[in-house]
This record gives C-alpha cells, sequence and structure tokens, in this order.
C-alpha cells in the first residue's frame, strides 16, 4: 500500500510540475506587468541576501514568534516559548533545569526537526533535543513548520522531517556611524536565580562583522508543591502533602562566537557553540520517596558555517558544514537497585551542498546532497560503539502560477552502521543494523481564489520516517538491531487570511486553520522480553492515527494614538489514537483505540500585549484539557486540565546614548497546582526581574 502511494504521490507531482512549467511559460508571454529585471530580485534566507528568482514563501503554513512579542513572552527557554503554538504538546518535567523536549501533532519528539541558524542539532543517542538547554537571550526568532519550509533552497536535512522548529540567533546590525554595539543583562527571581548575559558585536568592515554571547546560569531549582491524589473510584484522599521540590539546581554556562561576511552576489557566516552544565534530576515522586540524587553533566560543542553565492544568472550554491561533540555524565548513586555512573560521547561530522537553478522566473528546481557520519561511545558494560553514515539526496521543485503555487519533493535516505566490540565484556553476537535506503515523496499545494484579497487555501501530503536511534539498536541488553524505521504519512488541509486596514483603529488580523490526519505505523515502543517483567526490548508495534484541527488568529490595533493592542489566539483539537495491537487480551481490550498519553483533546493559548510608548505590557495564557497518561484510558490513569496565567511589566529608557529595559514577571499567576507529566510537580507561583543595558 505505502509504495503505491508512494508512486501515486510522486507522479502526480511531477505531473503539475511540468504543467505549472507550461503554464507559468504562456503566463510570462500574457503579462504586461512583469519587471525585466526581476531575475535581480533578493529576499532573505535566515539573515542572508539570495539572489534570484523569489521563492514561494506561502505554501506551507508557518507559525512564527520573533520580536518584541517574543522577548515580552513570559519564557526562559526556547520549551516555553514553544508552548505558545497550536498543534504542540510540551513534556515538562518541572523547574529551570528539568526535560523539555516538544512534540508536534501527536507523531513523538522523535519526528521534531531542530535547526539552529539553519543547521539540524542533532542526537543520534536517543533522537530527543532537549529545547530547556537553550536560552532565549540571544534568540530573534522562533518558527514552526508542518511538513518543511516553503524555501526549497536548502539542505537534505530539511526535507527529513515531520515538522521542524527553526531557532534563528540575532544577526549582528549596525546603525550608521556605529561600528560596535553591547548588550548586557541580568535577570534573577524566584528559585535563586542568578542569570547575567553578555552580548559584543563589532562591525570590522563593511562586508565584515563579528558578535560574541555569553550567559551564567544557577539556581537551587527549589519550589514549593502540593501533591495531592485523590482515589478515581472512593473519592477518598489518599494523599496531601506541601512539600519543596529539591535536587532541581542547575548550573551551566553558555558562549557562542561568530563571525557574518557579505561578498558579492553572496554571503556567508561561521558560528562557535559551547555549553556545559551540571545538574540534578528531581525525579518522580511515587511511593512516598519524595526526593532524588540522580545528577547528570552535559558539555556540548559545535561549529558550523553557511556559504551562499549566486554562481551564474540562473544558478545559485548553497554549502553547510558542521561538527558538533556532545559529552553526557548520568549518575544515580542510589545503591538500593544499582549504583549507575555512564558516561556518553557522540560525535557527529556533517556537509551539504544545495543546488538551485531557476528554470524560468516562476520555476526553480533545486537538488541537495548531504552526508553525515555519526558515532557514540561509552563505558556502559557491554556497549558496543556504534557508527552510522547518513547520505541523503534531495530533488525538490517549485512553480508560482499566480494563483497556484505548488512544490514537489522526493528525499532519497542512504543508512550504513557498523560497530565495534568496544568493551571486552560486550556481546559478541551483536551484529550492526542492515544497511537501510528509503525514498520518500512529498507534495504542497496552495491556491490564491481573489487577486485583491490576501486569502489562500493549501493542502500537503507528506511521507517520512525517522531512523531508530543508537539506544534504540545498541542499548545493552534492551537493543534491537532489525527495527525498523518508524514511518509517518501527514495529510493536510488549511486556509490563511490577512487583511491590512490603512484607516480605522484596527491595523491588521489574521486568521489561519488546518484540519490534518497523520498515521505512523511502525512505532519503535518497549515491550517485556520473555516472561521477565524487568527485562525489556525494542520492537516495531505501534500504530497511531491522529485526526486534528489547529487554528490560529492574531489583531493588531490601535484605538487611540501611541496605544497598540497585538492579541494573539491558539486552538488546538487532537483525536490521537493508539491501534497497537497487544498480546494480552484484557490489555488489548482497555488500550486499543485510546487517546495516546499526554495528549489532551483540546488546548489552546492567549497572548495580549498592550504597547504605550515606553510601556509594555503582556498577558499569556495556556491550557491543557483532560488527558490520560497511558493508552488505557480509565479513571486511573485520568489526568486533570492544567492552565497558567503569567504577566510581564515592561519600561523602555533612555539616557544619552544608552537604551535601559526593565522588567517584572508573575508567572503561574493564581498559584495553581499542575502537574505537566505525572509526578513531576510544575512550580507555583513565581517571578522574575530583568535589567538590559543596549549602548
Amino acid at each position: 500500500m505505502s509504495n503505491i502511494r508512494f508512486i501515486y504521490t510522486f507522479a502526480i507531482g511531477i505531473f503539475l510540475l511540468n504543467a505549472g512549467n507550461i503554464h507559468a511559460q504562456q503566463w510570462l508571454k500574457d503579462s504586461t506587468t512583469l519587471d525585466k529585471d526581476s531575475t535581480a530580485m533578493s529576499l532573505e534566507l535566515d539573515e542572508f541576501i539570495v539572489y534570484g528568482s523569489p521563492l514561494m514563501r506561502e505554501v506551507i503554513p508557518v507559525q512564527k514568534l520573533s520580536g518584541e512579542q517574543l522577548k515580552n513572552l513570559s519564557a526562559f527557554s526556547v520549551a516555553d516559548a514553544i508552548r505558545y503554538f497550536s498543534g504542540v504538546q510540551l513534556k515538562d518535567y518541572g523547574g529551570i533545569g528539568g526535560l523539555k523536549t516538544v512534540n508536534v501533532r501527536s507523531m513523538g519528539t522523535h519526528h521534531v526537526g531542530v535547526f539552529y541558524d539553519g543547521i539540524q542539532l542533532g542526537n543520534a543517542q536517543n533522537g530527543q533535543i532537549d529545547l530547556g538547554k537553550f536560552s532565549l537571550e540571544n534568540i530573534e526568532e522562533v518558527s514552526l513548520y508542518n511538513g518543511q519550509k516553503s524555501n526549497i533552497f536548502q539542505p537534505g536535512k530539511d526535507f527529513g522531517s515531520s515538522a521542524t522548529v527553526y531557532l534563528r540567533s540575532r544577526t549582528p546590525r549596525f546603525k550608521e556611524g556605529k561600528n560596535h554595539n553591547l548588550k548586557a543583562t541580568v535577570k534573577g527571581g524566584a528559585f535563586d536565580l542568578i542569570n547575567p548575559s553578555l552580548l559584543y558585536e563589532y562591525k570590522i568592515n563593511d562586508n565584515l562583522s563579528a558578535s560574541i554571547n555569553g550567559e551564567f546560569i544557577n539556581s537551587s531549582g527549589k519550589y514549593k508543591y502540593r501533591y495531592k491524589r485523590v482515589h478515581p473510584h472512593t473519592h477518598e484522599v489518599m494523599y496531601d502533602t506541601t512539600a519543596t521540590r529539591y535536587n532541581g539546581d542547575i548550573y551551566s554556562s553558555r558562549l557562542e562566537a561568530g563571525l557574518f561576511g557579505s561578498i558579492p552576489q553572496g554571503s556567508w557566516r561561521v558560528k562557535s557553540y559551547f555549553y556545559d552544565s551540571e545538574r540534578g534530576i528531581p525525579g518522580a515522586i511515587v511511593n512516598n520517596k519524595w526526593k532524588n540524587s540522580q545528577r547528570q553533566w552535559d558539555r556540548s560543542f559545535f561549529t558550523q558555517g553557511v556559504f551562499q553565492k549566486t554562481l551564474a544568472p540562473k544558478y545559485d550554491l548553497l554549502v553547510n558544514a558542521k561538527y558538533a561533540y556532545d559529552h553526557m555524565r548520568y549518575l544515580n548513586p542510589d545503591t538500593t537497585l544499582m549504583l549507575i555512573d555512564n558516561t556518553f560521547d557522540q560525535k557527529e561530522a556533517y556537509v551539504s551542498a544545495a543546488n538551485r537553478y531557476s528554470i524560468t522566473n516562476k520555476w526553480d528546481a533545486v537538488l541537495s546532497v548531504d552526508f553525515q557520519y555519526n558515532t557514540l561511545t561509552s563505558d556502559l558494560d557491554g556497549f558496543v560503539f556504534p557508527k552510522r553514515l547518513t547520505s541523503l539526496v534531495a530533488l525538490a521543485s517549485a512553480a508560482d502560477l499566480g494563483k497556484v503555487k505548488m512544490q514537489g519533493s522526493i528525499l532519497a535516505t542512504f543508512v550504513r552502521e557498523r560497530i565495534n566490540s568496544g568493551n571486552t565484556t560486550a556481546d559478541n553476537s551483536v551484529k550492526a543494523a542492515p544497511d537501510k535506503k528509503e525514498f520518500t515523496p512529498a507534495l504542497f499545494l496552495s491556491y490564491k481564489p481573489f487577486k485583491n484579497h490576501q486569502f489562500n487555501l493549501r493542502a500537503f501530503y507528506k511521507h517520512i520516517f525517522r531512523m531508530p536511534t543508537f539506544n534504540d539498536l545498541y542499548y545493552t541488553d534492551i537493543g534491537n538491531t532489525h527495527l525498523k524505521p518508524e514511518y509517518t504519512h501527514q495529510y493536510n488541509l488549511g486556509f490563511q487570511y490577512d487583511k491590512e486596514f490603512s484607516n480605522g483603529f484596527v491595523k491588521r488580523w489574521h486568521l489561519q486553520a488546518d484540519a490534518y490526519y497523520n498515521e505512523v505505523t511502525d512505532k519503535i515502543i518497549a515491550v517485556p522480553k520473555g516472561s521477565g517483567q524487568y527485562r525489556w526490548m525494542m520492537i516495531n508495534l505501534g500504530y497511531v492515527e491522529i485526526r486534528g484541527i489547529d487554528m490560529t488568529a492574531s489583531l493588531l490595533s490601535e484605538p487611540v494614538k501611541d496605544l497598540f493592542l497585538d492579541i494573539k489566539l491558539n486552538y488546538t483539537y487532537q483525536k490521537a489514537q493508539d491501534f497497537t495491537l497487544r498480546e494480552s487480551p484484557i490489555l488489548e481490550e482497555t488500550t486499543f483505540g485510546g487517546q495516546i498519553p499526554y495528549i489532551p483533546w483540546h488546548s489552546g493559548s492567549v497572548i495580549f500585549n498592550i504597547d504605550y510608548k515606553s510601556w509594555q505590557l503582556n498577558y499569556s495564557f495556556i491550557y491543557v484539557g483532560e488527558r490520560y497518561h497511558s493508552s488505557a484510558n480509565i479513571s486511573e490513569e485520568y489526568e486533570q486540565p492544567w492552565y497558567t496565567n503569567d504577566m510581564t511589566v515592561v519600561k523602555k529608557l533612555r539616557y544619552k546614548s544608552m537604551d535601559f529595559r526593565v522588567s517584572a514577571e508573575i508567572n503561574n499567576i493564581f498559584n495553581q497546582d499542575y502537574e505537566v507529566v505525572l509526578n513531576y510537580p510544575m512550580p507555583k507561583r513565581n517571578y522574575k526581574l530583568a535589567l538590559t543595558l543596549e549602548l
């Protein structure tokens, strides 16, 4: 069935793109308003100037937070900001240092690609990116795409995820007559937080600039919480205790440095990133155990470069390269079960070349070729030191036919793995996972029915997969080298309507909505191995169907002079059902067709911002409806809805050549007790103050 669907979709894509070429050529002949210099047009691609024909930007729905709206959110990390996007579920294990991972449209964390300044952040070990590690202090924009972004002039990796999160860090900009910028910020507040940061940007000459940014975080992570449990049948209160959350401390430092250059008909950028942290893992509250002693150390480094240039009037080249090293140590000194003290070291080398050719002013073709090499070593007993070489070839095309815009792509992925018996006690019977070869298509359409209205209809289909992680395949005693990739099929139909007003107090409003259906097949899950319930194995058994609706609306108005109101609302409905077959008839009866764990039927958010001269007030609200913490949708697994209300007040001041920004924020205004993940209580009401100086 999947092969038939693939051939059918790809054939339609080729037909439409060729038809688009004929239509586009005729449209160009008939047009009397076409600018003859349109081939010299330029646009921004992740802060780069791309010379050549304009690329399509409206085909694929996107959600963005940037500028002042991002600054004013009651958000400490990237994970906090992403909560305000529709279709997103965030797993938050509590506190400043707690693990935070994102899940988009219920397809799973592993299907979300996270890109930092245009290059993907990798974790071959477990496939999860902890977004709590990435501060907003140096981030200009956070954007979320379902499927992939509309700009097809991109590396092959950008085609390889079901959803993508793009983090764009600050790029140096200088006012006329200035050759340097300085920004210093200090934050403090609840959890004994101390968080200073410093940014310095220097203009070396008109074509070259540099920046360096450093940040330090120190927090005890302690906070009060209420732990209450009620019997699901008798409604008798079993626990009702107020306690303090311990072992959530974090000590971290981050340092980034970059060079930014421009050349004739092109630009380049080189960035290095270093992160070092030690943090406690407070753990789950179970069996009356209120304190945990696990610790984790992380040290991450990467250096990456991007080069883009127009080599000929119709030909552009984009080259990306990266080297990354990640070290992690996990310690559980509790000897009640077993002392655990293990280290893991990952290395990654990556290079990509994307080639774009403008067939006509309205039709582009792109060929991207990527190579990525990953290794993982550990002192874990029996570990087999896996190595993975991944090759990707993406062929994509985009056509603009006036009212109709379309994109089609096909991604070929080739994976080769090898292992070594790194430890003397390694199981020599373990073999490397077999080589894999996958071809995955995508097709995107956008239709603008009215010439004078910014109203668009869009639809897309995408078939993609995620590779089993090194942990899935090789983790001692539970890995399974026979695992297949985990596949997704995505179907989306939606619209977007934008309108701007030259008169009246309403300046602009925006509305978009999407209905979608997703399938996740060959889902990788852990099941008991044999009769022993303490031995597990990873297998391809899971099957999930997701039906949902995402809606976003925003409004910008000026009711009186200098007073601006900016309102943004998001709503998500999801029915994400687990149709995994299980061996036990009783378990099958209780779980088959149940809502998958932690996915609410209803969720939403509101961001309300008031801007009056030098004052700003931002109010935000997040709601997550009822859900279950397992696929057995029974009363014992039920989780109450939760919501938070946050507020930030900002005052801007100027003294001589110095700009000051003072902000005060209060989170969880109504002091709600809630849990995002079962037995991981979240903080009650808390505060934060920040002072920023810019020169």
